[in-house]
């Protein structure tokens, strides 16, 4: 795959949606990227102007985790979810839903990491309730905002902050 840099966006089934990015970095960092809430909250920001004021993560199977972004305005915006299977560094299977569920039920959300080269191809895959959902999600702005997030994701890896936040890693 060369899409490095840029978010590719599939629908594979009626209830999915599939979006699939390469970052010039090795896996476990990428993994570590996308479980460590201090690099969370550097990249998982919302719209402009938001940031990510609650992370917390039970990162292991039955697990739970809870995100709350908060505008400049104050308004909050909160997701919770609970851990299905964790595979360091390369899967992880999830649930997600909104505080005001607009999407008709919990999500699961499959990520799978995959390396090659010392580059990590993500492939993020949604399932939701019914069609209409998956309709609505992309209808939503969504792509815009993974692929602002994705970017910044992208940024923190190459600042070599992950690096620095990862002792074990040497």
């Amino acid at each position: 795959m060369t899409n490095l840099g840029s978010l590719q966006v599939t629908t594979p089934g009626d209830r999915e949606i599939a979006m699939t990015r390469v970052f010039d970095a090795p896996r476990a960092l990428v993994f570590d990227a996308l479980t460590k809430p201090e690099l969370l909250k550097r990249w998982v920001l919302g719209p402009p102007g938001w940031s990510l004021e609650v992370c917390e993560i039970d990162l292991r199977p039955g697990g739970a985790f809870r995100y709350v972004w908060r505008g400049a305005d104050g308004t909050e915006m909160g997701m919770r979810g609970a851990f299905r299977e964790v595979a360091p560094p390369e899967r992880i299977v999830h649930t997600e839903l909104f505080d005001e569920d607009w999407t008709g039920g919990e999500t699961v959300v499959t990520t799978s990491l995959v390396e090659q080269g010392g580059r990590t191809t993500l492939t993020l895959t949604l399932l939701y309730q019914s069609p209409e959902a998956r309709d609505a999600a992309l209808k939503s702005g969504m792509t815009e905002g993974v692929t602002a997030s994705y970017d910044r994701l992208a940024g923190v890896l190459a600042s070599g902050s992950v690096w620095r936040s990862s002792p074990d890693r040497a």
